[in-house]
């Protein structure tokens, strides 16, 4: 099977945790597969009043849909005083062209790490983790290999990407070569150990997958539980969060309401990747939620109701992430990024094949999510999804 080949670079668009989050194999245009044919889709009706700047979110989701080539888009906007208001626009099946579900379930790739680091530095709040201990105290002798190595890695570095670890996800085969296919954690990380450090630890920042792999592994030699219900128990189930779960062993669809995902195999064709096991993503990309809820965790998060507030101070001291426009940096998995109306918002984002998702809190409560369901095609059609998020998060733009 053919790579995928890849149309994004750090120059053309900002290299954030989303863009170049779960799976960067996959955020790419064309591979050769039969596919289904795509033509424009018109905008599904919203939830939104059609009055006020308000509008400017439903014709961002239009745009991205009629200009950016994306079967369906979907949102979740959420005010200061906790009203929230939900988009749809396109499809949700191109074979049924049946609506798009309001909030509906979709695979939000990265957006996993926030979960993963907050699981974290829960524990370290606990005491049972210490960030600047090095990873070789919690997992002796699992990092060795090609100049990798854990005795000089700590727990911090892991969380921000400034390990030096090599992404395991960065062959672009790597997804429809295991998209049915069961993966066991330690097969990850002996892809990305395969490799060279990208840099000495601490040296730069370099996002990889391979760091929260990592993490996955230390939390459940902590606590001698599964990273999924780790996240499921200290974050999901405390929070009400009805529509995020992490998939069991071997599950390869997607419960409940959701719009199919889909991958671009040429200017006007795709073909659906809905069904996949996630197992290839883990604790990097594993979850799937709705973003309602994926905004409720953001502002949760932010609110101080997931975390002590030492370690909520310590995930948002950031580093600069190269090639990334001003004001931007990378902290304990939690991304700063710069809004058009003044000020910053706290996120992530994140690519899986069939769905790509951008979100964001502000420091007065508001929050948004926008999910897209196929990867960009296009630098351009890549940079409408981040607009459309800053259009949700700044009113009236």
């Amino acid at each position: 099977m053919p790579p995928f080949t890849t149309v994004t670079s750090p120059s053309t668009r900002p290299a954030s945790a989303g863009r170049r989050g779960l799976l960067a194999l996959a955020t790419a245009a064309a591979v050769a597969l039969g596919g289904l044919s795509l033509s424009p889709a018109p905008a599904a009706a919203d939830t939104a009043p059609r009055t006020g700047p308000a509008d400017n979110v439903q014709t961002s989701l239009n745009d991205l849909v009629r200009g950016g080539g994306f079967p369906a888009a979907l949102a979740a906007v959420r005010g200061r005083d906790g009203r929230t208001r939900d988009y749809t626009a396109g499809v949700a099946d191109l074979k049924t062209r049946a609506k798009v579900p309001v909030n509906g379930r979709v695979r939000v790739g990265s957006n996993t790490k926030m979960f993963v680091a907050v699981v974290v530095l829960q524990l370290a709040g606990e005491g049972k983790i210490d960030l600047d201990a090095s990873v070789e105290e919690y997992l002796p002798g699992l990092i060795r290999g090609n100049g990798n190595d854990g005795r000089n890695i700590t727990v911090r570095q892991l969380l921000r990407h400034t390990s030096g670890l090599p992404d395991y996800a960065k062959d672009a085969s790597l997804f429809f070569e295991f998209q049915h296919r069961y993966l066991e954690p330690r097969e990850l990380l002996d892809r990305g150990l395969a490799q060279k450090p990208v840099a000495a630890p601490g040296e730069k920042w370099s996002y990889s997958n391979t760091n929260y792999v990592v993490l996955g592994l230390l939390v459940q030699k902590v606590t001698g539980r599964p990273i999924g219900e780790e996240v499921t128990g200290r974050i999901i189930k405390p929070l009400g969060l009805r529509d995020t779960y992490w998939p069991g062993l071997g599950e390869q669809g997607i419960r409940g309401a959701h719009p199919r995902g889909y991958a671009s195999t040429g200017p006007a064709s795709m073909v659906d990747v809905t069904r996949m096991d996630p197992s290839m993503a883990w604790a990097a990309g594993q979850l799937i939620a709705a973003p309602r809820d994926v905004n409720g965790f953001l502002v949760a998060l932010l609110g101080g109701e997931l975390l002590k507030p030492a370690q909520l101070e310590e995930m948002k001291q950031t580093v600069e992430m190269p090639a990334s426009p001003a004001g931007w940096g990378y902290g304990l998995g939690l991304m700063k990024v710069k809004l058009s109306c003044g000020g910053h918002a706290w996120g992530h984002g994140g690519d899986i094949p069939g769905y790509e998702t951008r979100n964001a809190v502000t420091e007065d409560g508001r929050s948004a999510t926008v999910a897209v369901t196929s990867l960009p095609g296009t630098p351009a059609a890549g940079q409408q999804v981040d607009a459309a998020l800053d259009t949700a998060l700044c009113p009236g733009r």
